[in-house]
């Protein structure tokens, strides 16, 4: 929807966290009140993000505020290998190619813990690749948001950053190459399921020092898995008192001869949801 809105999360000059909302694709307009709370309206189903955009406001966003990753305490989990493109790159890189093509086709899906909010980045936030990998890569992908019942009550944007180097070294690494400090963004907000609806384009730009490096741009049309079976699936035997994010998988995925470094910008935008971008820096030891 063209005039869709969203709910963002907010740090205010003083350093207080708060909902405020405005349109999706857009920037933050007003405030809501100082109670509402997002752990509690995710947990209360679908139609509760929408209900809080309905409801009173508290006056104008404060210059000064700034937008941050769009989670309270909710866990962002990952899904992968759902796209064709996805199953072939997985592939190439691996030694042990056939576990992602078994997947591929699998009754089961392949998910994975990403991250708890504390280490999600938010817009303008860097994103990390490690120091100890030699290729790495964004993963431009539409997060779902899931209420505490398992349906699906938002949209937002995200980016799984992930080390194909250690990744394709050996399948039991994946851990290590899809979860460190900085390896996910959020943002820049939630659009309320009765706000936006699939499919999304899905858009990258990858740059270094002015130069774009890697641009490309697919469909969730070319999900091979429902939108509501990866949710199920993730709830099948797990609680979220407070809901979750769903990295939903990528097709989106640079040559083998782009990998990400320290300096670089990436920008990744779904229209009617918004735009994540974010520098890029190094983290650990190599």
């Amino acid at each position: 929807m063209s005039d869709a809105r969203a709910l963002f999360t907010l740090v205010l000059p003083d350093g207080a966290l708060r909902l405020a909302r405005g349109p999706a694709g857009g920037e933050p307009a007003e405030l809501l009140p100082a109670a509402a709370d997002l752990d509690a309206l995710v947990a209360a189903g679908r139609d509760a993000l929408g209900a809080a955009l309905d409801g009173p406001g508290d006056g104008p966003v404060p210059s000064g505020s700034r937008v941050r990753a769009p989670l309270g305490s909710q866990e962002v989990w990952a899904a992968g290998v759902t796209y064709r493109r996805s199953r072939e790159a997985r592939m190439s890189e691996s030694a042990d190619a056939d576990v992602y093509a078994r997947v591929y086709e699998a009754e089961r899906p392949e998910v994975f813990f990403k991250a708890p909010a504390w280490r999600v980045r938010g817009p303008g936030e860097a994103v990390c690749v490690r120091a100890d990998s030699s290729w790495d890569v964004p993963e431009p992908e539409l997060g779902i948001v899931i209420a505490r019942d398992g349906t699906i009550a938002g949209y937002t944007v995200g980016n799984d950053v992930s080390s194909r180097a250690i990744e394709g070294a050996n399948p039991l690494y994946l851990p290590q190459a899809k979860v460190y400090d900085g390896s996910c963004a959020i943002g820049p907000a939630i659009v309320p399921a009765g706000e936006a609806a699939p499919p999304f384009a899905i858009r990258i730009r990858l740059e270094r020092a002015g130069t774009v490096l890697y641009e490309d741009e697919a469909s969730t049309t070319q999900l091979k898995r429902g939108l509501e079976e990866l949710a199920a699936c993730v709830t099948s035997a797990l609680t979220f008192p407070a809901g979750l994010v769903l990295l939903t998988g990528t097709c989106l995925v640079p040559p083998d001869t782009v990998t990400l470094s320290a300096g670089d910008r990436v920008r990744i935008e779904i229209p009617g949801l918004g735009v994540l971008e974010n520098p890029v820096e190094a983290v650990g030891r190599a």
